[in-house]
């Protein structure tokens, strides 16, 4: 049993951080840091954190394997929708471990790949989470508790809000794109 509470434990903490690794992605990407210090500082923790989600995940996923009431195997856990348990909703957690996967493994090579190529993986990412967010939904036991629900709701609030940050606005495009977008 204790396999069980360590694998939603995880499953929740995990959801959590990898909601953070994708805000800081994004404040990456938008170029956004500390207003005092250097913006390294947004890189790092975002490479920080990424590293912390993974750990969780995969305890996350070894547990699920371990676990016998989980009904999840290992490949299952590798091969998306072969789980014999809600094979739709724990298949979605693999593709997003595949996806998160191909993140880490890009990232390990990143020196030896163009820079083209690493962001196109890379971009994977914003594919990766929703599906893990709907993995929580269909294969998370406590969905139906208030918690739960708070947690996710609010990792999808934080995401949409750094989204809608991001996408550009005419005070922020480049001049031959505002004037486009101007009355």
């Amino acid at each position: 049993m204790t396999g069980w509470y360590l694998m939603r434990a995880t499953g929740i903490v995990s959801l959590v951080l990898f909601t953070l690794v994708t805000v800081l992605g994004i404040a990456t990407a938008a170029r956004l840091g500390p207003r005092r210090g250097p913006r390294f500082v947004t890189l790092g923790l975002h490479r920080s954190m990424s590293l912390l989600a993974v750990v969780f995940i995969g305890i996350h996923v070894t547990t699920a394997i371990l676990d016998p009431y989980a009904h999840v195997s290992a490949l299952a856990a590798i091969v998306p929708f072969t789980a014999r348990w809600r094979p739709l909703a724990v298949g979605l957690g693999t593709v997003s471990l595949d996806l998160v996967a191909a993140l880490i493994v890009t990232s390990l090579l990143r020196r030896h790949l163009s820079l083209r190529v690493w962001r196109g993986v890379h971009l994977l990412a914003y594919v990766s989470w929703p599906v893990a967010v709907w993995h929580t939904i269909g294969a998370g036991s406590d969905w139906s508790s208030g918690w739960a629900r708070a947690i996710v709701t609010g990792c999808v609030a934080s995401v949409l809000l750094a989204a809608l940050y991001r996408l550009p606005r005419p005070g922020r495009l480049p001049k031959h794109l505002a004037a486009q977008v101007r009355p």
